[in-house]
């Protein structure tokens, strides 16, 4: 089965989002009014209605921690009488501005655009990823790309809506663009493996675990290890939702730690069959969703799905100060390099993590997040 042929809306939704933007930036004065303020603190007594949560993607192993905190009940105990997921593909930028979605799932890439080209008044509060899952997937008996040296003389496949990205992996490693020559492609990994290209700019996640479950060797060069660090997975709300809504967003991000907290100390089986159970239901809820034209999921690339992502979220610097938190060099890093890519911002206009910081400095215990 071809994989992703209507493409992700993340970066690779960048175009539209930035469209959307225009329009949905004078509905913003509305975004922080959907949802009913909390009445004080963030404990079990505190309600805090409905609120709506745009996902990146397909409700696929990407969401196994939210899935945790609906199945054990942390957004009931946090004070929620229902979080709604929405599944992708979404960036959720016009959303939020919109007041569609209170909250989104989005990432630093897309975020950082609609601020940069739009002055939207938006804000990352946490990542999942610290680390982004792009990189150029090679076969190791082909291309065999390591460095980004490389890439030099290469053919590489690389989608429309993801050319700003792989302009930023070129960027930060001083390569002419002339010396790469770029070929236009969809998400389906079929040209790498037929030879048509050397790499292909796919997925740790999804395209390159395709790839190697399909029988070949692969060779991975991570956009995060080479030159391109930045936060994916972002909790993304609008400034006012934010200025309004803090106790709320703390009990959600609260519920949330819980939840991805469940997903390291479960076993990957267990964590497989209730991603299947989610994922099934959403088929069932929306026939024309694309979760319905996917098919069944594969529980062996949905287990190494889960694995890798876990590459992605958990870091030295999580393990010393939490799920979701930023560092303010990794906050650093991520403004550089979505510079690279085009898009100039400082980290004041992207980030305000002072509610995952503020969640931490009162519940330490949420720090141990590993079994």
């Amino acid at each position: 089965m071809a994989i992703h042929r209507t493409g992700r809306a993340r970066t690779r939704a960048l175009t539209t989002a930035a469209l959307a933007v225009v329009s949905a930036l004078a509905l913003s004065a509305c975004a922080g009014g959907s949802t009913p303020a909390p009445s004080g603190g963030s404990g079990a007594a505190a309600d805090h209605g409905e609120i709506s949560v745009q996902y990146s993607w397909i409700k696929n192993e990407e969401f196994a921690g939210e899935f945790y905190a609906y199945e054990n009940g942390y957004y009931d105990d946090a004070g929620f009488s229902d979080v709604v997921g929405i599944s992708g593909p979404d960036t959720g930028v016009a959303k939020l501005l919109s007041g569609t979605v209170q909250v989104a799932l989005s990432d630093a890439a897309s975020i950082g655009a609609a601020i940069a080209e739009q002055d939207a008044p938006l804000k990352i509060i946490g990542a999942t990823f610290q680390k982004n899952p792009f990189t150029i997937l090679s076969l190791a008996d082909g291309g065999n790309i390591t460095t980004p040296q490389d890439l030099v003389g290469k053919k590489i496949g690389v989608q429309d809506s993801n050319a700003s990205v792989f302009a930023a992996l070129l960027n930060a490693n001083g390569i002419d663009p002339a010396d790469v020559t770029v070929v236009p492609v969809e998400f389906d990994p079929t040209p790498l493996m037929n030879g048509d290209v050397d790499g292909f700019m796919a997925y740790l996640t999804n395209e390159a675990l395709t790839v190697e479950l399909a029988g070949y060797d692969i060779t991975n060069l991570a956009y995060a290890d080479n030159g391109v660090p930045y936060v994916a997975e972002t909790f993304s709300v609008t400034d006012q939702y934010l200025a309004e809504n803090k106790e709320l967003l703390k009990a959600f991000l609260t519920a949330e730690i819980k939840g991805w907290t469940d997903v390291f100390q479960n076993s990957t089986d267990d964590s497989v069959a209730l991603i299947t159970k989610y994922y099934n239901q959403a088929a069932e809820d929306s026939a024309d969703g694309l979760e319905a034209v996917f098919g069944a999921l594969d529980p062996t690339k949905t287990a190494k799905g889960l694995e890798a992502e876990k590459l992605l979220i958990s870091t030295p610097e999580t393990e010393a100060n939490g799920l979701f938190t930023i560092s303010d060099e990794l906050k650093q890093q991520t403004v550089a390099s979505l510079k690279a890519a085009g898009w100039d911002v400082s980290v004041d206009d992207l980030f305000d993590t002072t509610i995952i910081d503020e969640i931490y400095a009162e519940n330490a215990d949420l720090k141990n997040y590993l079994p």
